[in-house]
Formats: structure tokens, C-alpha cells, sequence
């Protein structure tokens, strides 16, 4: 495709502002169908509605379904050619807020802002891709990367089932667009964000009365009191690493030396390298309590999404188009983890492509619509754009 036969950027701008109707009413549709990611049951209402979506822009649907979360929605063009490269959009439609939530937070628009759960983080971002193949069957793009669509329902507790799927459509992509919300109020996209770790230690000691007999028992809180100072001498802020031991545990009843206690650490780092060196750390601690020992448990579930060659190239990319369409784009990391940490590991990956506003996780969820719209109309642009070259790629567990 050479670029005589894409829309100019300024018509890709005043078509999406067209369109701003259609996205509210969207957007309201999916909002009102609450999708926590713990009631995996209220994720088929949602999926039905993102699937007929879909569907109208002539993408064949697939509904597929999980082993413990709601399951998850792959979309590809109806007639597409085979031998063309692919381009994952990646999303999910479960949020954190709980059945019931809408009685508070109802959803509401107020001139240019929408409030409601999950609206930013990340309805938003999937009514936005719907709005992009818009611009594509509008202005009769014939695309040269094969754009699918991917969203899963337990984005928002660690993607464990859906994660397979993540990793096995990562390695055939070219590149992927993650339609996280943005990085704050400026609408900083993230190209980076850390991996994230959760570690368990319990320590195992013996029980003795703490009167009568204080010397025959090997106090379990004792001992944990020196691992949490051990686990929280790992922080380095320079380097961007962060260990919290978040909740502790442990002990019987106050005259009785503790038989047991544990702790349970969330870890943040921005390397694989230093999630690599961190981890060890943790696993190798050994008690220094006489009659105590330790078990530890855990890992990274997510892994740092870096700013690599491949990634730095997907950036630039989204630079000069955004710039075309009058867009000064600015980047961020996030501590947070996404979807995208995964598929950095394999090919080129742009995240925070999705909603400006504020709020994720929060009372005061809000998205805005016209900055909103505008990201949706980069998107479109990026979908139009060449195939990244193919030596730009990332190799699973390779930076």
C-alpha cells in the first residue's frame, strides 16, 4: 500500500469527530453491562456486545472460552490475505469494580467528560478501536499489516488464563497496540512499565509457653521481623526497584512463642535484568533465628516492558503520525503492569493508546471525549502504516 491511498490526516481528524455520538453510545453500552473480573459468568453479557460489534465491521468473531476467567474474544477481518503480516490490538473488558458499583457511579456525561466504572480503564480504549476500523472501512483502506483484535476478561487479576493466548498471538505479530488507558491527565503514552513480582515467605519455628518455658520454643515472628528488613533493604529507587511488604501474619496468642508467621511482598522492577537478580535474591534468604526455617514462594508474573530497539521504533512511529495529525505525543512509565508486558517480550509494543482521563481504579473514573477521539484517530493512522521491518523484533525473554 503506498500513501497516496491513505485518507490525509486531516481527514482522518474530522471524520472520528463525526463520530462522537456513536462512541458515547458505546461506550454506554459496554458500561452498562458490569464486568468485574471475579464474576466470570457477567463477562458473556459484554462479550456479546463487543462480538456484534464486531461482527458489523465484517470481522470474524470468535468467542473463546476460559478455564477460570469469563473467557476472551478474538476478531480478524472476514477476507484478508493470508501471507499479509498481522497487527494485535489488545484489550480487556473486565474491570475491578463489583457488581452493583452503577447504583453510585452511574454513567453520566457532562459536555466533554463521561463518567462511569471502567469507562477509562478500559471500555474506553475498545470503543476507540471500533471508531479506528471505522476509519478504515470509510475511507476504504486495504491495510498492508492484518489488524486482530484481542480482549481478554482477567486483564485486571494477573491475565492467568488468558495469558497463553497473549504469548502464542504475540509471537506471530509484527506489532501491538495496547489499548491500555493513557499515562495521566496529559495523555502520556507507556513505553514502559515494570514487571511485577509477588512473593510469599513463611517462616516455621516451634511453640512454646512464653512464660513458663521462653527457651523452648524458636519464635516464627522473631524471625520475620529480620526477613522484612532484608526485603525492604532490596529497594534501589534509582534503579527503579520496589519492595513492599505489603501483609504479615503469623503468631497464636500473646503467651504463646509463634510456631508460624508469614509475609507477602509485591516487588516492581523496570529490567528483566533486575527481575532476574531481585527474584534470587528473595529465593536465596535464609533464616538466622536458631530453630526457625524458611519456605518461599513466587515470582514475577509480569515481565518489565523495556524500551527496546523494536519499541523505540514503534514510538517513533507514533511520533511522526501523531505529529501529522497535530499531536505533540509525550511518553511515561507506568508502575503498573499490562498485557503489553507480555508481548514485549516478542515483537514491537505501543501501550497506552487508549482513553485520556483520570481515575482508573477510582471514584472520580472519567474519560474525555474529544482527546479521546483524537487517540482514536492515531490509532487508525497506525493500523495504516507499513510493517515495521522485521529484524526490529524482540525475542521471547530477550531484551
Amino acid at each position: 500500500m503506498d500513501g497516496s491511498s491513505r485518507p490525509a490526516a486531516r481527514e482522518v481528524l474530522d471524520y472520528v469527530q463525526t463520530r462522537r455520538d456513536d462512541f458515547i453510545d458505546l461506550l454506554k453500552r459496554m458500561t452498562l453491562e458490569e464486568s468485574p473480573s471475579v464474576v466470570p459468568e457477567a463477562q458473556h453479557e459484554i462479550r456479546a456486545v463487543i462480538a456484534a460489534e464486531f461482527t458489523r465491521r465484517d470481522m470474524r468473531v470468535r468467542p473463546v472460552a476460559g478455564r477460570t476467567s469469563g473467557g476472551m474474544l478474538l476478531a480478524a477481518p472476514a477476507a484478508r490475505q493470508r501471507k499479509r503480516p498481522l497487527q494485535l490490538v489488545l484489550g480487556h473488558y473486565d474491570t475491578v469494580w463489583p457488581i452493583g458499583t452503577l447504583e453510585r457511579m452511574p454513567f453520566e456525561v457532562d459536555g466533554d467528560c463521561v463518567r462511569g466504572p471502567g469507562v477509562y480503564d478500559m471500555k474506553g480504549g475498545i470503543a476507540q478501536t471500533l471508531i479506528a476500523l471505522d476509519v478504515l472501512r470509510r475511507f476504504e483502506v486495504e491495510v498492508s499489516v492484518t489488524p486482530v483484535f484481542f480482549a481478554n476478561s482477567d486483564e485486571e487479576i494477573g491475565s492467568r488464563d488468558s495469558g497463553r493466548w497473549i504469548h502464542r498471538l504475540a509471537r506471530s505479530m509484527n506489532r501491538v497496540f495496547v489499548l491500555e488507558p493513557s499515562l495521566g491527565q496529559a495523555g502520556r503514552l507507556k513505553t514502559a512499565r515494570k514487571g511485577i513480582g509477588r512473593f510469599t515467605v513463611v517462616v516455621e519455628g516451634k511453640a512454646a509457653h512464653a512464660g513458663l518455658d521462653p527457651g523452648g520454643g524458636a519464635s516464627a515472628i522473631l524471625e520475620l521481623s529480620h526477613v522484612i528488613q532484608q526485603l525492604f533493604a532490596l529497594n534501589d529507587h534509582e534503579r527503579g526497584i520496589t519492595v513492599n511488604v505489603g501483609t504479615i501474619d503469623g503468631g497464636l496468642r500473646p503467651n504463646v512463642v509463634a510456631p508460624e508467621s508469614r509475609a507477602v511482598a509485591d516487588v516492581r522492577v523496570e529490567t528483566l535484568a533486575d527481575a532476574v537478580r531481585v527474584e534470587q535474591s528473595i529465593l536465596k534468604l535464609q533464616s538466622t533465628t536458631p530453630g526457625t526455617r524458611l519456605a518461599i514462594e513466587g515470582g514475577f508474573g509480569r515481565p518489565a516492558l523495556e524500551r527496546t530497539p523494536a519499541n523505540r521504533k514503534l514510538w517513533d512511529l507514533a511520533v511522526d503520525l501523531g505529529r501529522e495529525l497535530g499531536m505533540d505525543l509525550k511518553q511515561g512509565l507506568a508502575g503498573g503492569g499490562s498485557d503489553g508486558n507480555t508481548t514485549s517480550l516478542y515483537t514491537a509494543t505501543l501501550d497506552g493508546l487508549g482513553a485520556i482521563g483520570d481515575g482508573a481504579h477510582a471514584p472520580h473514573e472519567h474519560l474525555l471525549i474529544g482527546p479521546s477521539l483524537e487517540r482514536a484517530a492515531l490509532l487508525a493512522t497506525l493500523l495504516m502504516a507499513d510493517p515495521l521491518e522485521m529484524e526490529e523484533r524482540q525475542r521471547a525473554g530477550v531484551a
